[in-house]
């Protein structure tokens, strides 16, 4: 999430197009980086080095798939617990060791226990699902009911044993996954500073991209994008309020899907917004997120919003994934993001010429423009949730700070360890506000949700759209503890994050070794026609490739 930008203009719709920086990150990272345009690969000059001892490609299970895995355990060639073994050991050499990209902010001691039950049950001739002996992770800020703690990175939350798994764990569990992990993640889900540095927590530390170690992985849900990346294992979980499920899929080359608000449970997950929060997948491929999202879709007695999606969620979301999906598609593309950046400009062209060529129509639109008077009071709104999600989150959690008041004394008095870098300004500033009840606050939230819906559905019907596209967001910047995040032009997680609506980012091609996204959103409910558009997109043009942790992008 770009707290400046909320800041600075109440709205995510307001990022410049600028041009971005790609040389070399300073030794100590500034916001500051001199314009360059870069080619789609690294070059010999700019190719930077890999990380000593890493060999990424190096790896039994490099790039496998769900259904993969799913045919090495029904051959027997491989067990879960073989399986879950392999992605342990992977995590100590390539997260904790070697380049240690600090993506796990902590790994499951009963993961070995859990996927030995799975082996038992397949020879006893049960199979759960497509996720059965499937070793998954998920972001720590989701209650796990287990040794492992729930802490969205906080210090004073390191305590925080959950008493039971949250909704969208249990149906992990149910399915027969083995939850192998926590992926570190932006302290407090970025909602703390102004000055944060995505993918830093006071429990995980700064998290790295794995493409390039001083570039960021943005975030919130940081760990979960690169530990994907880095084929620590099958599939995470990521949450996202804005951007924080598609920015760090994106800058991380994978695929990350965020859901209608409605569709997966929030119950059991350190909130920030009870009118945009979601939980949804990050994969590594279309299909794979498919099958996660149909485990996690439910409805749960505790997240009355849940009820909504009654009769229009899925157990399964691979039907509809079809390579021939774009024909007789209409995409609308944001007119604003045509001429943004030079290589983000050709990649994006490509890719329109790409969709065309499968019988899609492209339609130029304004998106971005339409929604911006809705969205002025995001951030105000954001800190009236957040206050009071808090609260009543920590209420009930087993953890020794019970308020957001709490919270920030627990700071104050730690500062040296809680706050090294920077502070806590949000947290600070939404304390200080009232209750739901306040006028100020209902206003604004009906101005946005009703503004921003009735927007995006004009367009859509208007231009008889499927679809709106465009990229996801720049690429990766350079990781700055001093003066924190530099977001890098584009953003277009805004208009599906305050309307509530679907969105989903696939690797759109790389800058200089860095990695893109294309996003496509759509209305309330249209994840199958995602899913198929995103499938049928990333079939045409494979760009996904796995990282190699490269220790810059110009090591002179």
């Amino acid at each position: 999430m770009n707290r400046r930008n909320f800041l600075r203009t109440g709205s995510l719709a307001g990022i410049t197009l600028s041009a971005f920086g790609l040389g070399a990150c300073a030794a100590t990272p500034t916001a500051t980086a001199t314009a360059t345009t870069g080619s789609e690969t690294p070059t010999k000059e700019t190719k930077g080095e890999a990380a000593a001892n890493t060999n990424p490609t190096d790896f039994q299970l490099n790039e496998v798939t769900i259904q993969e895995l799913q045919r090495k355990m029904q051959s027997g060639e491989l067990t879960s617990k073989a399986i879950t073994q392999l992605y342990l050991d992977r995590i100590q050499a390539v997260d904790k060791s070697g380049p240690k990209i600090n993506s796990v902010i902590e790994v499951n001691p009963d993961a070995l226990q859990i996927a030995e039950a799975m082996d038992q049950e397949r020879k006893a001739g049960k199979v759960r699902g497509p996720l059965h002996g499937i070793p998954v992770m998920v972001k720590d800020n989701v209650d796990t009911h287990d040794k492992m703690s729930t802490s969205a990175g906080a210090l004073a939350l390191g305590d925080n044993k959950a008493s039971k798994d949250a909704f969208i764990v249990s149906q992990l569990r149910a399915a027969g996954a083995v939850i192998i992990g926590k992926t570190n993640l932006s302290e407090w889900a970025n909602f703390r500073s102004t000055n944060s540095s995505s993918g830093w927590s006071g429990r995980g530390g700064q998290t790295k991209n794995a493409y390039v170690l001083d570039r960021t992985p943005c975030g919130s849900s940081s760990g979960s994008g690169v530990a994907v990346s880095a084929n620590l294992c099958a599939v995470t979980v990521g949450t996202e309020t804005n951007g924080s499920i598609v920015c760090p899929a994106a800058v991380s080359g994978v695929v990350g899907f965020k859901p209608t608000v409605g569709l997966v449970s929030r119950s059991g997950i350190i909130p920030i917004s009870h009118t945009q929060d979601t939980a949804g997948p990050i994969a590594r491929t279309v299909t794979d997120a498919a099958i996660l999202m149909g485990v996690l879709a439910g409805v749960d007695p505790n997240d009355a919003v849940t009820k909504e999606s009654t009769g229009k969620a899925h157990a399964d979301y691979t039907q509809f994934l079809d390579a021939n999906a774009l024909q007789g598609k209409r995409i609308g593309v944001e007119k604003s993001f045509l001429e943004g950046h030079v290589a983000i400009d050709a990649l994006l062209r490509q890719a329109l010429d790409q969709l065309k060529s499968k019988g899609a129509t492209i339609v130029e639109v304004e998106a971005m423009k339409s929604i911006r008077e809705a969205s002025r009071d995001s951030f105000k709104i954001l800190q009236y949730e957040f206050k009071d999600g808090v609260n009543k989150y920590l209420a009930t959690a087993n953890a020794q700070v019970k308020t957001l008041k709490d919270v920030i004394e627990y700071n104050k008095r730690n500062e040296k360890t809680s706050m090294p870098f920077f502070k806590q300004e949000i947290l600070e500033m939404s304390d200080k506000l009232g209750d739901l009840n306040t006028k100020e606050y209902k206003d604004a939230v009906k101005k946005q949700v009703s503004g921003s819906r009735a927007a995006i559905d004009k367009l859509l019907k208007d231009n008889k759209l499927d679809a709106i596209a465009g990229p996801t967001y720049g690429p990766s910047w350079c990781i700055d503890l001093v003066n924190g995040d530099s977001f890098t032009g584009y953003g277009m997680s805004t208009p599906a994050a305050i309307s509530g609506y679907p969105h989903v980012t696939v690797p759109l091609g790389q800058v200089q070794g860095l990695p893109v996204g294309i996003s496509f959103f759509a209305g309330a409910y249209s994840e199958p026609k995602l899913f198929g558009i995103a499938y049928a997109y990333e079939q045409l043009t494979k760009h996904r490739t796995a990282p190699q942790f490269l220790k810059t992008t110009n090591p002179s």
